[in-house]
């Protein structure tokens, strides 16, 4: 499908079939994650892909809703911030560079029919103690990803006028 219509279609998914992802679907998705544009090229972050059930389940205690620990694969995108690049006056990219990666696996998963659900509500600390995470590592985001069990919702924005200024606000 074309970006206009990809944009258009992708949705936050909140159910899962128990249906496993393919390996070939999954590298695609994690190229376009490796792919994905970061300040100064610095490439900040790493990408767990969780596929034990047990670890999934046990990632319960930091985010606790079902459709998300039954999907069959949870990523969870971290920051390294000793990699990050920093502005003049104290900017750091780190989430942004995140955000950056994580826009690009979720929407190459629906470009292949798969469903994500950004998640930043959840406990870090609890992702870390789970996966055992280095403490070089933050997980900032993470995702389910499967095969949609659910429709998702429709997209309500707000108006072009609102959100777009044109030279000057």
């Amino acid at each position: 499908m074309d970006f206009s219509q990809l944009v258009r279609v992708r949705s936050s998914i909140r159910g899962y079939l128990d249906t496993p992802v393919d390996q070939e679907k999954l590298d695609l998705i994690l190229e376009a994650a490796r792919l994905a544009p970061t300040a100064a090229n610095r490439q900040p972050f790493r990408i767990i892909v969780v596929r034990d059930q047990a670890l999934r389940k046990a990632l319960a205690a930091a985010y606790s809703r079902e459709w998300f620990y039954n999907a069959p694969i949870i990523l969870v995108v971290c920051g390294v911030p000793s990699e990050v690049w920093v502005r003049a006056d104290g900017f750091d990219c780190l989430a942004t560079d995140a955000a950056i990666v994580t826009d690009h696996l979720t929407l190459q998963a629906a470009d292949l029919g798969l469903g994500t659900c950004w998640i930043a509500n959840f406990d870090p600390e609890e992702v870390s103690r789970v996966l055992g995470l280095p403490d070089n590592l933050v997980p900032l985001f993470l995702t389910p990803l499967g095969h949609p069990g659910v429709s998702g919702r429709p997209k309500e924005r707000r108006s072009r006028e609102e959100l777009i200024h044109w030279d000057g606000v």
